[in-house]
């Protein structure tokens, strides 16, 4: 059974700063890409970051360029999220994903087939 878990949201001020973490199990952490992605209400679920399995390869969105950053930790089956800077704007559940193919999709939602449950990530203006 895979699972994927994510952490670390919570209520910040706007300029503030927030590490979300996913934590993997049920699958061969090492061999995937990992995503991040977001949905505010009334709002399509967005691509926020995503990167390959030896972290050769790392995509943002473009409007997210400078602010946040990904890293992983294969030893510890775990993808993160350092969100600085935030913005009202920010405010969404930012999801993790795992996707078994290659850099080419890294930003395509609709080649991750394993999906964490979201957490709430809140900036206060």
């Amino acid at each position: 059974q895979v699972q994927l878990v994510e952490s670390g949201g919570g209520l910040v001020q706007a300029g503030g700063s927030l590490r979300l973490s996913c934590a993997a199990s049920g699958l061969t952490f090492r061999t995937y890409i990992m995503g991040w992605f977001r949905q505010a209400p009334g709002k399509e679920r967005e691509f926020v970051a995503g990167i390959t399995s030896r972290s050769t390869y790392i995509a943002y969105s473009d409007s997210l360029t400078g602010r946040f950053t990904t890293s992983r930790d294969n030893a510890k089956n775990t993808v993160y999220l350092q969100m600085n800077s935030l913005k009202a704007e920010d405010t969404a559940v930012y999801y993790c994903a795992a996707n078994p193919n290659g850099y080419d999709t890294i930003k395509n939602t609709a080649y991750y087939n394993n999906w964490g449950q979201g957490t709430q990530v809140t900036v206060s203006s």
